[in-house]
């Protein structure tokens, strides 16, 4: 990623004569070539995408008969709310643009006001969101990933299967520290599937891409929603979403225990059934890897003894899950513990300011977030999620549906409904609140449905290959076809709905979440 600001290099030009001078080429030297044009860049909207976002609203605001229970000022804000969604989705601009365009119209139309327009920039989790973009660049600078999940190639890399097992509880290991989860993907693990693929001859693009790299990019891809599932520092959306249960009038106390212990025995069954259910659905023709931990020592070799700032990075990563686990009892906030981290890693060295200023995408996701979220929020508190609620709870118990039943369809639908979305954390803001909202409107069980929302939000990372930013990059490596990233998808998708199912709610009834 560029940095911000833009610094010059190469050989500076030379100085030129002063005033006055009468120094002069001599006359046999030709004139100097002028210097080339600078191409200018220009990225243009994309018109289709820009005039079906549009429309969309459009359509809603001025042709869409408004609710006679609904204000005016609601409805108004709805159509600017799918408008940014679609947006978010089609992509007219790069998405923090849109974003902004589209707060800057609910100001002119006065649908908002400035504060009520900015004030989700404030927002603590949005700054916990950016702050852990910078964690992750401080597990890929100082290669304390790439030292980690190395270290569980060598001691379970023989096979094929336990060097699938390897890679994924590596990441286990590291995603409460690391909440991004397509960091952990570009940043550590397609490089080492990469070099372990290509060192037996496993070539993207290539039919000896079912040697070895094609099972080991699905099964970590596949077992990264779990992982992320587990912690609720392990992935951006965790987060996000119990923010926007508390705005519903959900809260979650002791957030991070809460949601660790519920999610502990569903994610670690399909976490332990995933990389194997792979194994015999989509088998890798070589079944053992013998060198793999050979070349797992040499990296390590290469990498020498531990540094100090990886040490550096240690101590403070356990300082930070430590105050997000036990911060509500000592008064802490859990953007208080992250910023406490950040200021360390600065002060001492680990990270630098312009590695901050150079994470485009973290300031890109603080207007973006802020955007939606500040709309989700202030639809809230115009009454208009109450009213949608209420609509579909009449619906629903229409059909005399006990709540479980309610509770299956809207969980199924929230997760089917991703494959119109290209991005989790878009999904999130676009449709939690409204869903949650529909649970609770169902008589599901308050905390079970916030939580359980947020669990199907990292399972659907992996339903396509444009379904969440980890599994963008995981199909770019180039190992897996479409149509096989397509089926697979679906059939993990229902493999883990099976296990959450089952036995997450044996689960949950002996948690008491209902």
């Amino acid at each position: 990623m560029g940095c911000l600001c833009s610094k010059s290099h190469g050989q500076a030009p030379p100085p030129l004569p002063l005033q006055g001078s009468t120094a002069s080429p001599p006359s046999s030297s030709p004139p100097p070539t002028p210097p080339p044009p600078v191409a200018e860049s220009r990225k243009s909207v994309k018109i289709i995408p820009l005039i079906i976002s549009i429309s969309i609203g459009l359509i809603v605001r001025f042709l869409v008969p408004k609710p006679a229970k609904v204000s005016m000022q609601a409805w108004q804000l709805f159509a600017i709310f799918l408008s940014t969604i679609a947006g978010l989705v089609l992509s007219p601009l790069p998405v923090g643009a849109w974003a902004f365009l589209c707060l800057t119209i609910a100001i002119i139309t006065k649908t908002l006001s400035f504060s009520a327009a900015f004030g989700a920039f404030t927002n603590e989790v949005i700054w916990l969101i950016v702050i852990s973009f910078f964690f992750a660049r401080g597990f890929v600078k100082t290669g304390l990933g790439d030292r980690v999940a190395n270290c569980f190639v060598k001691w379970l890399g023989k096979s094929t299967l336990g060097l699938s097992y390897g890679l994924t509880f590596s990441e286990v290991l590291i995603s409460p520290a690391m909440p991004s989860t397509t960091a952990r993907a570009g940043g550590i693990y397609l490089p080492i599937i990469k070099s372990l693929a290509l060192s037996v001859g496993s070539q993207p693009g290539h039919p000896s891409s079912r040697k070895l790299g094609a099972y080991l990019v699905q099964s970590q891809l596949q077992s990264a929603g779990n992982s992320s599932a587990l912690f609720l520092t392990a992935a951006a959306q965790n987060m996000l979403g119990l923010k926007l249960a508390e705005q519903v009038g959900v809260i979650v106390s002791n957030r991070w225990v809460t949601w660790f212990k519920a999610a502990s025995l569903p994610a670690l069954v399909s976490l332990l059934l995933s990389p194997f259910v792979l194994y015999h659905l989509y088998p890798p023709e070589m079944k053992n890897t013998p060198d793999a931990p050979s070349v797992a020592r040499k990296r390590l070799k290469d990498m020498g003894p531990v540094k100090r700032d990886e040490w550096v990075m240690i101590a403070t990563m356990l300082l930070a899950v430590s105050l997000w686990i036990s911060g509500e009892a000592l008064g802490i906030a859990s953007v208080v513990a992250a910023m406490l981290g950040l200021s360390i890693l600065l002060l001492l060295g680990v990270l630098d300011w312009d590695d901050c200023l150079s994470e485009k995408l973290a300031w890109d996701t603080l207007i973006w977030f802020a955007v939606v979220v500040g709309m989700a929020g202030q639809l809230t508190t115009l009454g208009f999620i109450t009213w949608v609620s209420n609509c579909v709870g009449d619906f629903l118990r229409s059909f005399s549906l006990s709540w479980p039943a309610a509770f299956g369809v809207l969980q199924a639908s929230y997760f089917f409904i991703h494959y119109l979305f290209a991005s989790q954390t878009a999904h999130v803001g676009a449709l939690y609140s409204a869903f949650l909202a529909m649970h609770l409107a169902a008589g599901v069980p308050h905390v079970l449905s916030a939580l359980a929302l947020s669990y199907n939000t990292n399972l659907f990372g992996a339903l396509t290959h444009y379904s969440s930013g980890q599994a963008a990059v995981y199909y770019g490596a180039g190992y897996v076809g479409l149509p096989a990233v397509f089926r697979i998808g679906f059939i993990m998708a229902l493999f883990n709905a099976v296990i959450w199912i089952s036995v997450g709610l044996f689960w949950w009834k002996i948690l008491g979440l209902y």
